[in-house]
């Protein structure tokens, strides 16, 4: 860059602050200080790559604006946010990203959209901390799973959602797991159960949590055997949503072990018109970015070191 004197400086100072700080054209400018608008541009571009004008997208409390807007970018999401958690513990970050997904949830749903939810913690988290919703129907989308450590169901996460609503309740009593394809077949032949998950038909926006296949990163994969966890590896599966279990590439899979899961078949999934995965911890990533590789999802709320790792690569 050639050393400019101190009245180029100055100049560039001066169209810098009419531009940035007072909202004038470059049209305006030029007739004020009567230059060229072409000139004007050459002189901002000067003092942005000088760092005279220095631009940036400041954290709004704990949203990273700035790291949701890359991730949007990125992989071509209908909304991304990124949430900067201050506490370690895993109750509190799934407490923050809870209220993030809270507030994205009331925004983006209109009257009349059909809201599914399956269980999940960190579903259980953003369901209770909304404050309101447009006027929806919220839909079971799987069974439940009965934790010694966790006081949920997904009769619970929907109910509520319905009552801030106003909305109708699609819910039915199933666990999420059964011990045979012969027992789930039986529960699946029920009225309420099978009307329950036929209104997964009508869902317009999903919310659902995303576990990494390995010890740890996945309830359904804490609840199987030894030889069904290794079994499924085998199989190539990476990551599992609301029981869609799904490959590195993001192509759901259908493991003997998924006939004896309450939840809904992965086209049905595929309906939805939207798709928000509430995720947390770097270590989820490899399921997370195969989920946005195969179009599960079209959307994310996760925290900032996660968000890192999927903008990394």
């Amino acid at each position: 860059m050639i050393d400019e004197g101190p009245a180029e400086l100055v100049l560039q100072a001066a169209v810098a602050r009419r531009h940035y700080l007072q909202n004038r054209s470059k049209v305006e400018i030029a007739d004020e200080l009567g230059i060229s608008r072409f000139k004007v541009a050459r002189l901002l571009e000067a003092a942005r790559e000088r760092g005279l004008v220095r631009i940036e997208i400041v954290r709004q409390g704990a949203l990273d604006v700035d790291l949701s807007a890359q991730l949007q970018e990125r992989y071509g999401l209908g909304h991304a946010v990124v949430v900067e958690t201050a506490d370690q513990d895993a109750g509190a970050v799934r407490a923050q990203l809870g209220r993030a997904a809270a507030d994205l949830l009331a925004e983006v749903l209109t009257d009349g959209d059909v809201l599914g939810l399956p269980w999940s913690r960190n579903v259980h988290a953003m369901v209770g901390a909304l404050a309101r919703l447009p006027r929806t129907e919220v839909v079971q989308l799987t069974g439940a799973i009965a934790l010694p450590d966790f006081d949920s169901s997904a009769v619970d996460i929907v109910r509520r959602a319905a009552r801030l609503s106003g909305g109708r309740a699609h819910v039915f009593y199933a666990p999420f797991v059964l011990d045979t394809k012969a027992s789930a077949d039986a529960l699946r032949r029920q009225p309420a159960v099978s009307q329950g998950l036929e209104a997964a038909a009508r869902v317009t926006h999903a919310v659902v949590g995303i576990g990494l296949w390995a010890p740890g990163e996945s309830t359904i994969h804490d609840l199987l055997d030894a030889d069904e966890q290794a079994e499924l590896t085998r199989a190539g599966v990476v990551g599992e949503l609301a029981g869609v279990f799904f490959d590195k590439s993001g192509k759901p899979l259908r493991p003997k072990v998924a006939a004896r899961l309450m939840t809904i078949d992965p086209q049905v999934l595929s309906g939805f018109r939207e798709v928000i995965a509430v995720v947390s911890g770097e270590a989820k990533a490899p399921a997370v970015k195969a989920a946005l590789e195969g179009g599960l999802v079209q959307g994310l709320v996760v925290d900032a070191p996660l968000a890192q790792v999927l903008l990394a690569d």
